[in-house]
């Protein structure tokens, strides 16, 4: 029993260690592709939508090294980025809904004003150069 609190007290640590630190957008390029999620609000339906589906995506997603950055409003996760610089750098708006999908080599592989599925973000990402050569 004490064993396993120490264990999850470590991953406790972990997790909110590696929160504090997240990386710029920029920081991981050449390492991971970044999907990014852009809401004018929590409420947004179609930010819902998009959660979900990643959420049933998650292992594929990992496997393509996808990281998902979601600026919703004034607030930024995933990304040490803030929402005006990320939606300044991918041309997206403050008062709308908008995903950009970046490759590893941080240029835009995809975007649109709905929801991207899982199966298209698949065919998208295997159809890259980068996974298509093996590299992860």
């Amino acid at each position: 029993m004490r064993g396993q609190r120490l264990i999850l007290a470590f991953l406790a640590v972990t997790v909110l260690a590696a929160a504090g630190t997240a990386s710029s957008i920029a920081d991981v390029r050449w390492k991971r592709r970044v999907l990014v999620v852009n809401a004018p609000s929590a409420g947004d339906r179609r930010l819902a939508a998009q959660r979900a589906d990643l959420d049933r995506w998650r292992s594929q997603a990992a496997d393509r090294d996808l990281s998902t950055v979601e600026v919703v409003g004034t607030n930024v996760t995933g990304a040490s980025d803030g929402a005006a610089t990320v939606r300044s750098r991918y041309r997206l708006p403050s008062d709308a809904f908008e995903v950009v999908l970046i490759g590893k080599d941080g240029g835009v592989a995809d975007r649109s004003r709905t929801p991207i599925a899982g199966d298209k973000l698949q065919s998208t990402i295997d159809a890259m150069p980068m996974r298509r050569n093996g590299e992860r």
